[in-house]
């Protein structure tokens, strides 16, 4: 029986990480998102309002950043862009390893040193999802990337 649950544990741990790399590209959207609905919520628009609110500004905060992607000229403002979407998302990385790890090592350091390690990996991660967003498909239809 303990061998299940070790075994879960792990499977879980898994199923985090994954969609931690899945989703790294939608944490500005996702936050400005809520930002956007506790705002309306707090100014009276009630609950139907908030989301609304929320949601809409989700939408068009990563409609507006692949835009940005696929038609500005200078690569440099590309670049920002990109940089924008990518801050949020290693944040979240250093969080969530941050939160796996602090049960793992007792040592301070080891485990600031680790989640520096996750961010960066889920930084470097979302990059490529966020540039490979806006990516045209070649005559083939293959994408930036694919493993």
């Amino acid at each position: 029986m303990i061998i299940l649950a070790i075994l879960a544990s792990l499977a879980s741990i898994g199923l985090l990480c994954w969609l931690l790399f899945a989703l790294a590209v939608f944490a500005l959207p996702v936050f400005l998102g809520i930002a956007a609905g506790s705002w309306a919520h707090d100014t009276g628009a009630g609950v139907a309002g908030a989301l609304l609110t929320g949601i809409a500004a989700a939408i068009a905060t990563l409609a507006f950043g692949q835009l940005m992607i696929a038609f500005a000229r200078p690569i440099w403002l590309k670049l920002l862009v990109a940089v924008v979407f990518v801050a949020p998302a290693a944040i979240a990385g250093f969080h969530a390893t941050h939160g796996v790890v602090k049960h793992l090592m007792p040592s301070e350091a080891w485990q600031i040193s680790f989640s520096v390690l996750g961010a960066v990996t889920v930084g470097i991660t979302a990059f490529v999802r966020v540039v490979g967003m806006a990516a045209a498909t070649g005559p083939s239809g293959r994408d930036l990337a694919r493993a």
